[in-house]
């Protein structure tokens, strides 16, 4: 009798929280050794899309050629309208998803880690393997992010960038190198330390003494904003992206590049314990960045022994060898390249490999990623920060 009481009351506690909350909640992505089943409650739907970069690709036309990208599933509905698919054998990685409902992108209402890449979100979880390791937290000593407000005097207002500092910066008076890392289009000063897990695969790489460790920069480098577009809105004006490739204006972003070098760097080597040396200063970026990189290096080849390009080279305009002599002549101690042949921006970087090979200047070439993609760029960030400081 006991047992029967017990039962219909739990029978009426769960009716009332169903009265008062709606279905239970549901377990979206579940994730089973390498099999992933995503659910969506949509009982109104006609047609319920997965979107996911972890999806089997296909190709299409796009301006700039052909280009492989992940097809969309049609997701299954069962009882009570929830709507289900389930991906087989999904290789360990950082991934990220969307559904679509019946014409209509929206994101996983069961999963509360979401990124932002400028206007566009996206759900993710992490399949642990071998290649997304670094990815995860780190079990301890993790550095510090902080999101810092400074005087632009190139652009007449405070602009904000993202600063990471290591595990133990500020315990002692110990000076650290400095890394500064810039996004690409549409991007801003969250994209590495969200899309790009920076701060993860500094933890861990310096955690596993494979990197040296440093104070990594990753600035706002769109020209059209002072700050991630959640926190302000655009600055008036065009954007960058209208003005051709072979724009002075487009390859020094505007204002970005004078900030960089005028604004940002002497207030982090102000306000931080860094040394003060070319030896000690790094520069990467990907895309666009990779485009600032290039212009930057040559201009003011006294400021960085450390480059990095990422999905990116020179475009047809662009003298090859006037822009790579300022640096030849000054000397570096690293050049490296990071580029797919899949990736849209090839072409680019075939052109930055061939300069460097027919100046003789040395360099390092890394191929082993896909496309023009955070996929890629998680990947080469992996492989460069080891290299840096050595």
């Amino acid at each position: 009798m006991k047992r029967t009481i017990l039962s219909l009351l739990t029978l009426l506690f769960a009716i009332n929280l169903f009265a008062q909350f709606g279905a239970p909640p549901l377990v979206s992505p579940e994730i089973n050794g390498t099999d992933v089943t995503f659910r969506l409650r949509a009982p109104k739907a006609i047609k319920v899309e997965l979107n996911g970069d972890f999806l089997p690709k296909k190709e299409i036309e796009t301006p700039m050629g052909k280009m492989s990208v992940p097809a969309p599933v049609e997701m299954v509905e069962g009882e009570g309208g929830v709507w289900e698919y389930t991906v087989k054998d999904v290789s360990p990685d950082y991934c990220s998803y969307t559904f679509t409902v019946d014409g209509q992108k929206m994101l996983d209402p069961s999963n509360v880690k979401t990124v932002r890449d400028g206007q566009n979100f996206t759900n993710y979880f992490i399949i642990a393997g071998e290649k997304s390791d670094l990815f995860l937290e780190a079990e301890a000593k993790k550095g510090t992010l902080s999101k810092v407000w400074y005087p632009s005097n190139a652009f007449g207002a405070e602009r904000r960038m993202s600063v990471y500092t290591p595990y133990g910066y500020g315990e002692s008076n110990k000076k650290y190198p400095v890394f500064y890392l810039q996004h690409g289009g549409g991007g801003d000063e969250d994209a590495w330390p969200t899309l790009g897990r920076a701060c993860q695969i500094l933890d861990n790489l310096i955690a596993q003494g494979k990197a040296e460790p440093m104070i990594v920069v990753m600035p706002n480098a769109d020209p059209n904003s002072l700050a991630a577009q959640d926190v302000m809105d655009k600055l008036p004006g065009p954007s960058i992206f209208s003005l051709g490739m072979e724009s002075e204006e487009l390859h020094s972003g505007g204002n970005y590049t004078k900030d960089l070098v005028e604004d940002i760097i002497p207030y982090v080597e102000s306000h931080y314990n860094v040394i003060k040396k070319k030896e000690s200063r790094a520069i990467a970026g990907l895309s666009m960045g990779g485009i600032y990189t290039l212009y930057t290096t040559p201009r003011h080849p006294e400021l960085f022994d450390y480059i990095g390009v990422l999905s990116m080279g020179f475009t047809p305009e662009r003298d090859v060898k006037a822009e790579l002599t300022p640096i030849k002549d000054a000397g570096y101690k690293l050049y490296w390249v990071g580029c797919g042949e899949t990736d849209m921006a090839w072409a680019n970087a075939e052109r930055l490999l061939k300069g460097l090979d027919e100046m003789d200047m040395e360099h390092i070439y890394f191929g082993e990623v896909g496309g023009h993609n955070w996929d890629t760029w998680r990947v080469c960030l992996k492989e460069l920060a080891p290299l840096l400081f050595k």
